[in-house]
């Protein structure tokens, strides 16, 4: 239709791995009904965002559009693609498509957040289809590290778009749903604008492995043990957990569950029906009275969470459960890059109590859940679409993605977080850039990534914080001397006099020597006393602190 265009824009996920939010608009410029793909999350760090509980995507675009959008959907219920539902519905308005597993993980967000039921709805996969205004959008069973992923089939007047979500080529994926090459094939046959595809594992020039392949290994770890075994993986990859946990079982070992995150995995599977087979569980209390060469604990925190029971146990105990020497400690995953600080902490940790680590250096105990290069050309090959789109990768993974496409002939471009790009037409161009960002969730507060919150808090990080309090009376006369109050510095400076001293005596010879005309004045007199303070600490100990200035005024 003349005048009407198709849009795609990328809020996060794009340019970064993580906080995955996708838009889809059709209409008239400026006008286009909105379908939102994925409302995902990232996690903060030490170094910086200190004191963030989360990171979420800046939804404002959406945010004031929302008489616009039709409907959300997630793709699967990954944190980076599910974890911001909760906070964020209320914002949107708009329903919630999602399919059985992911809807129940999703549920739980949301129950925390007092959405009600009707916001979420529970949709079957291809061919059934969800209209949305111009759009109707399909679940097309994919293969991922989680059960019931999906790709989105999004058709509009324009034509249609394959949207990959998180995808591997795995035929034996142990639990949820292999992937379908003719399934695929099906869904394209007629003819693809835009594949939007994950673009991860676009390093890795060997083909994927399947989950399957991990059994014999793990087993034969597990029962040549003599201690205790823990395995740590990723909370969601409940085929691991089920290949572990059978592992376990068959080297005679009763399977205990530490950490919530686990807990609630399994318990969604069996409950949903995704989950069969697994071995029964022990709660820690009884776990406690199993001899140790019998038990396995099957425990979050593979990337080094400070608050998860890996840490927990590597610090000490968890739960009356302790960690002695001759005992085993398994890690099933790989660490995402960041968290290598924290994971190696808890090593060393672990080592020092005389636990045998074994981390995954030959691919033995892990398989990735993302397509690696030879996949993502194999997805490519039976698509064929028009263009391609890549997400869900750092900058450098969009442009080698793109650069994959053009070894066969397929054309495409990088569209990075705020980049809209106008897919009609036979050629995507940018359509505009739209203001984006992240937000933060810091205690129970959202805040905005430029409102300076984290940003003070990393200065008193590094600088420290001086506290400089002074009274003036009605006369505009200084009730005494000022007096210092110090956090994060050290007691003394290079004079070896104290510090507050120090500062205290810089501050009252000002003070003593200011006018009445420079004391009446609250922003100058804040200006100065802020400015001798940060000149003082800073030639004292080399720190160039926060300083907080409070004046009272007796009237």
């Amino acid at each position: 239709m003349s005048g009407e265009r198709l849009i795609y824009l990328p809020l996060g996920g794009a340019g970064e791995i993580g906080m995955n939010a996708y838009v889809y608009g059709y209409g008239k410029p400026g006008q286009e009904r909105l379908i939102v793909v994925d409302l995902g999350v990232t996690f903060p760090d030490m170094d910086t965002t200190p004191g963030v509980d989360l990171i979420l995507p800046d939804i404002s675009w959406l945010e004031a559009r929302k008489d616009r959008i039709e409907a959300i959907f997630v793709t699967h219920a990954h944190e980076d693609h599910v974890g911001a539902v909760g906070h964020f519905w209320k914002r949107l308005g708009a329903t919630i498509h999602a399919r059985k597993f992911t809807a129940a993980i999703a549920r739980h967000k949301l129950d925390e957040h007092g959405a009600p039921d009707s916001i979420l709805n529970v949709v079957e996969p291809w061919p059934a289809v969800v209209e949305a205004g111009p759009f109707k959008v399909g679940f097309v069973p994919i293969s991922h590290s989680i059960p019931e992923s999906s790709g989105l089939v999004i058709d509009s007047p324009e034509g249609r778009v394959l949207h990959s979500g998180d995808f591997k080529v795995d035929h034996t994926p142990v639990v949820g749903e292999p992937f379908n090459p003719d399934l695929w094939a099906e869904v394209s046959k007629d003819g693809v604008k835009a594949l939007v595809c994950d673009s991860t594992n676009v390093f890795s020039p060997q083909p994927g492995r399947s989950e399957a392949t991990l059994a014999p290994e793990i087993e034969k770890l597990i029962a040549a043990q003599p201690g205790m075994v823990v395995a740590t993986t990723f909370a969601s990859n409940v085929a691991r957990l089920k290949t572990i946990a059978i592992a376990a079982d068959r080297a005679g070992r009763t399977v205990c569950l530490l950490g919530r995150a686990m807990r609630r995995m399994v318990e969604t599977a069996t409950d949903t029906g995704l989950l069969t087979g697994f071995p029964k569980t022990v709660g820690p209390e009884e776990a406690a009275s199993i001899p140790r060469e019998k038990l396995l604990l099957l425990v979050t925190g593979s990337q080094g969470e400070r608050r998860a029971a890996s840490a927990q146990l590597a610090q000490g105990s968890y739960l009356g459960l302790k960690l002695q020497e001759g005992d085993s400690f398994l890690f099933s995953s790989r660490t995402i890059p960041g968290n290598e600080r924290g994971v190696i902490k808890i090593m060393n940790q672990l080592s020092e109590k005389g636990v045998d680590v074994i981390e995954d250096t030959h691919g033995l105990f892990h398989v990735s859940g993302h397509a690696n290069r030879p996949d993502l050309q194999l997805l490519h090959d039976i698509v064929r679409p028009q263009f391609l789109i890549p997400m869900h990768g750092e900058h450098r993974h969009l442009r080698e993605h793109v650069k994959l496409g053009l070894e066969r002939g397929l054309s495409g471009i990088v569209a990075v977080n705020g980049m809209m790009l106008d897919l009609s037409g036979n050629a995507p161009k940018v359509a505009e850039y739209i203001d984006t960002g992240r937000s933060y969730l810091d205690g129970s507060v959202m805040i905005g990534a430029l409102d300076g919150v984290v940003r003070d808090r990393i200065r008193m990080a590094l600088n420290g914080h001086v506290t400089v309090t002074m009274i003036v009376d009605e006369n505009d006369e200084p009730l005494g001397d000022p007096w210092c109050e110090i956090m994060g510095l050290p007691e003394k400076g290079r004079s070896n006099a104290a510090l507050v001293e120090t500062l205290e005596g810089d501050l009252a010879q000002f003070v003593n020597k200011a006018g009445r005309k420079m004391l009446r004045d609250e922003d100058k007199l804040d200006r100065e006393l802020k400015r001798i303070a940060r000149s003082t600490t800073q030639a004292e100990t080399g720190k160039k602190p926060e300083v907080n200035v409070v004046v009272s005024r007796l009237s």
